[in-house]
């Protein structure tokens, strides 16, 4: 399904910004805040081809590096597990309503990425 990204973070990805909502598996890996390695298993929420967001309970700062490793649908790979390695910056993190734990964050992706199969 695509969507045009929220007016609020068109700044951070570009503009006429368009991408997808997938909710993919996905493995967020970074420092966070408090400078410790962290590995969070959530869930992809927007995704384009220069950024994405996703939910997580790291505190994180902006501009930290993170690296994602989603999971992609069996379908595009002919039916054989794939994951799609990506790593960027955190453009934007906010506070979500009615969770005190959780918060949004906005990553935008450095120029290279690397799909590979699961088990290489």
């Amino acid at each position: 399904m695509a969507m045009k990204i929220p007016a609020d973070e068109m700044d951070l990805l570009g503009p006429k910004q368009r991408g997808f909502t997938f909710p993919l598996p996905t493995q967020v890996e970074g420092m966070n805040a408090k400078g410790h390695d962290f590995t969070e298993e959530t869930v992809l929420t927007f995704i384009s081809h220069e950024g994405s967001s996703f939910c997580l309970k790291n505190p994180i700062q902006v501009g930290s590096r993170l690296k994602m490793i989603i999971d992609l649908p069996e379908k595009l790979a002919d039916d054989a597990p794939l994951k799609l390695v990506i790593r960027g910056r955190v453009a934007k993190v906010e506070a979500l309503p009615g969770s005190s734990l959780t918060q949004r964050v906005t990553i935008k992706f450095d120029s290279k990425y690397i799909i590979k199969p699961e088990d290489a």
